[in-house]
């Protein structure tokens, strides 16, 4: 068992209030992904759980065992960092194998769990050159292979991607996924791209200034998100916000902004009751946005005007304006349109979000 537990865990540098009260538990074997902007709190959370920085109040646990006193190299943790931190002079080998001199393993021992690291990463070529001789992406997998041979509790992954150009980086988030499952071992990651989290996360921690916003499965997030900030922040492109007000016609809801009335399905209608002639703001995904055929009902449609088109060859991104209001429409690559071009959208009725203008919650 390896399972972590956060327990109203805070950090303060000087008068700045880093991390606020974070409580969460990793679960064994579980792929947990901290995600958020620069600044939010996720590498600091993680480097307190590692042991590299120290914490003002709370106490983390490993196995049931509070960790906060003990030094890193006793808790039984693993971590790869985003600068790789390979010692230059050494071969590939002896990178892999260093911490398990420090620790003082016999020498078969020590071959036996590199040689293990270098067949799943398949990197036994490389061992006997130095760092200055692989590529980005080989670096990588050393690094991932000096963490692997320790036989941790937790590996602790702290933006290892970031340095990578795109395309090794998806490759390498395949590979990461693809080591976890085969290694089953707890892991705790840390990144600011949403894509990642949501690809690698068995379940992701989503923060904003040292707050945890939500926390849940990768869909449950995309699909319910808590409030304005985890919409927008989940889900590529983001989210589409629209200032509207509730106002009730003949007894129907309609949601009224400049240039744009549109009315919410039935099932949400009920739970909106309570915000009649209230300002909310109405979320609409890229994705969940057409251009209309026609067909679809005139309450579930509007006008936009195009300002940029983006082919990108399996879709084609517009950036619209619907009155004041930007919006991203995401629609299929045979759509012709034109910057300056008036189109009718319609959108799904059972994909709308409703966020309350003040406090930024989901209604």
């Amino acid at each position: 068992m390896a399972q972590v537990v956060i327990r109203n865990l805070n950090k303060k540098f000087d008068e700045v209030h880093a991390v606020k009260d974070v409580n969460l538990q990793i679960n064994d074997k579980e792929f947990m992904v901290f995600v958020g902007p620069s600044g939010c709190g996720k590498t600091t959370t993680l480097r307190m759980v590692a042991g590299l920085e120290s914490i003002t109040s709370g106490e983390v646990l490993i196995n049931d065992t509070v960790v906060n006193e003990l030094p890193p190299m006793d808790r039984d943790i693993a971590m790869v960092f985003q600068n790789y931190a390979l010692y230059p002079h050494m071969s590939v080998y002896d990178n892999m194998a260093f911490g398990l001199k420090m620790r003082k393993f016999d020498k078969a021992e020590i071959a036996q769990r590199v040689q293990e690291a270098a067949d799943i990463l398949d990197i036994g070529p490389l061992l006997k050159r130095k760092p200055r001789q692989l590529s980005g992406g080989q670096r990588q997998r050393v690094a991932l292979g000096r963490a692997i041979v320790r036989h941790p509790q937790v590996f602790l992954f702290d933006e290892p991607l970031s340095n990578l150009d795109a395309k090794l980086r998806v490759q390498m988030r395949v590979e990461l996924k693809k080591l976890h499952n085969r290694l089953g071992t707890t892991a705790i990651y840390v990144t600011h791209d949403q894509v990642e989290a949501m690809t690698l996360g068995d379940r992701v921690v989503v923060m904003k200034d040292g707050l945890v916003q939500q926390v849940g499965a990768p869909l449950e997030l995309y699909n319910r998100p808590a409030n304005r900030f985890v919409a927008g922040f989940i889900g590529s492109p983001a989210m589409n916000f629209l200032p509207v007000t509730l106002a009730d016609t003949d007894g129907s809801l309609w949601a009224v902004g400049p240039e744009f009335r549109v009315k919410p399905p039935a099932a949400m209608a009920g739970r909106l009751r309570g915000h009649t002639g209230k300002a909310v703001l109405l979320g609409i995904r890229p994705e969940d946005l057409r251009v209309t055929n026609g067909a679809d009902p005139a309450d579930h449609t509007f006008e936009a005007t195009v300002e940029v088109t983006e082919q990108l060859g399996s879709e084609i991104l517009l950036d619209l304006t619907a009155g004041p209001a930007p919006m991203v429409a995401s629609v299929e690559p045979t759509v012709t349109a034109k910057v300056g071009d008036r189109l009718r959208l319609a959108f799904n009725p059972d994909r709308l979000h409703v966020f309350d203008s003040q406090t930024e919650a989901s209604i």
